[in-house]
């Protein structure tokens, strides 16, 4: 999905709706995004070994199935990779500097917020949300600088859309977070409250997509049909967050409709840029 957002925001910046032309050096740009995206995943999972004992005991460390040092040489292996990707694809592109630095300070990001940014519970969910959406503007930078300004709605819909996950994340996994003394919403104000300050973000981004139908994007017509279908999966979502009772059972299965939501927001973005 990291990826997409990459070619989401080169397509959306198309002066005119032409025929999708990938380079070279777009391959080099979501590979790049890719291992440096899997780096944090990576060092995240390693942070929450302990934690995920308790709310995941599935996952990959918890089960044995990999130690610890194996994943920070994995860890290593792809933030490397993300860093050398990403400098060769700015000295293609002659754009060294700025892809250093973004690549640099996205790995960065990825070990801070591992490392202590979670456990500080909502800047930890604003990190992640940024980290997930920058790839459209960056993917933007690559075909126009200034970026136009409706980019920004589709980088506002996609952060908010990702937070109000992350809050429902951070209700699925009360349990774990509390021992671990990770300060999330649903810790401090509650599973109840927390989830409808995840319906309100579902609904701030619901207004960044309805704006999007008044900004000059090629194919606003499959954009409304698609943005239809990610707003019905969002609000049955934000229906069952405000109904009846919230168990481990029911956050899980919101989540995994946010996801979808998330996932059909992507392609409503991917069809506005279509001819």
């Amino acid at each position: 999905m990291g990826c997409l957002t990459i070619i989401i925001g080169y397509l959306n910046t198309r002066f005119e709706p032409q025929a999708m032309d990938f380079s070279y050096y777009m391959v080099l740009a979501c590979l790049a995004y890719f291992f440096l995206g899997s780096s944090g995943n990576i060092i995240n999972d390693i942070y929450d070994s302990r934690i995920d004992k308790v709310n995941r005991p599935g996952r990959p460390i918890p089960r044995g199935d990999i130690s610890a040092g194996q994943a920070w040489w994995l860890y290593i292996l792809s933030l490397g990779l993300g860093i050398t990707l990403a400098i060769n694809h700015g000295l293609i592109e002659n754009i060294l500097i700025i892809n250093v630095i973004l690549a640099v300070f996205f790995g960065f990001i990825g070990w801070f917020y591992a490392a202590y940014a979670k456990k500080s519970g909502f800047p930890g969910n604003i990190i992640v949300s940024l980290s997930y959406s920058i790839g459209l503007l960056y993917g933007a930078i690559l075909n126009v600088y200034p970026v136009p300004c409706y980019m920004y709605l589709i980088f506002f819909a996609s952060f908010f859309l990702l937070l109000s996950r992350e809050v429902i994340k951070g209700c699925e996994d009360i349990e774990g977070d509390a021992q671990e003394g990770a300060r999330t919403l649903a810790v401090i104000i509650g599973v109840k409250k927390a989830a409808l300050v995840s319906v309100c973000f579902n609904c701030i981004a619901f207004v960044f997509f309805v704006l999007l139908l008044f900004a000059p994007i090629i194919n606003p017509r499959a954009f409304f049909i698609m943005m239809i279908l990610c707003s019905a999966v969002i609000a049955y979502a934000s229906g069952l967050s405000l109904l009846g009772d919230l168990d481990r059972k029911k956050l899980r299965k919101i989540s995994l409709l946010l996801k979808a939501g998330k996932f059909l927001g992507i392609l409503a973005f991917i069809a506005a840029s279509v001819n």
